[in-house]
């Protein structure tokens, strides 16, 4: 498994005002859009593209396209939806397809309450997005759901990740092609799961509390 931990300066900006407890729900969601489209570059690093021959005012010359199949962007609801919008706006050809996961908040396992992708993922590159990467149950499980449809590999971006998740995400993933993108790996899990020092429930800063 490849995991790539953000290291620039503009993203550990928008991350500090991201975590502030005082930055409301507009500004986070907006923050949240910047961060994924930022994070995004990195995570397309090696998405697939054939060659095509173009003309230019001046000449003929070589260029390239995403191929077929197109990648699979898959937002992990709820929390994952605010992160959708800053990915296919650089990758604007990707489908969308999506899986709802709930966490037990006393045993921390997930399940799955819904899902809207293809029955087949055969040779499909699938964007996984999940602002937080706490246990790593939730993403886990997402990611294993994708293999079982025949995804040929897994790019999960998360804004904030702990030790403990990306130790979870690389037991599960063996010597499948998976690869983790954070904008930063965070200190540790406190008793009730939460990431320190974090930035709060990432679903109800986006929307607000249900």
């Amino acid at each position: 498994m490849r995991v790539h931990v953000a290291d620039h300066p503009l993203i550990t900006h928008k991350l500090s005002v991201l975590r502030d407890q005082r930055t409301s729900s507009p500004v986070f969601r907006q923050l949240t859009e910047e961060l994924v489209t930022l994070l995004a570059y990195e995570a397309t690093r090696n998405v697939k593209v054939s060659p095509i021959e173009i003309t230019t005012p001046v000449t003929t010359t070589m260029g390239v396209k995403i191929s077929e199949p197109r990648p699979i962007v898959v937002p992990i609801l709820r929390a994952g939806l605010g992160m959708l919008e800053g990915l296919v706006k650089l990758l604007p050809t990707a489908e969308v397809g999506f899986l709802g996961m709930v966490r037990d908040e006393e045993t921390f396992e997930p399940t799955t309450y819904a899902e809207r992708l293809p029955d087949d993922l055969s040779d499909r590159q699938c964007f996984a997005i999940d602002p937080m990467l706490a246990t790593g149950g939730s993403l886990a499980a997402a990611i294993q759901f994708l293999f079982n449809r025949g995804a040929k590999d897994v790019t999960a971006i998360c804004l904030l990740g702990t030790p403990e998740g990306v130790a979870a995400i690389e037991a599960m993933a063996g010597d499948r092609d998976v690869t983790l993108v954070l904008g930063a790996l965070d200190e540790r899990l406190n008793e009730k799961g939460y990431i320190v020092p974090g930035l709060g429930d990432a679903g109800d800063r986006l929307y607000g509390t249900v």
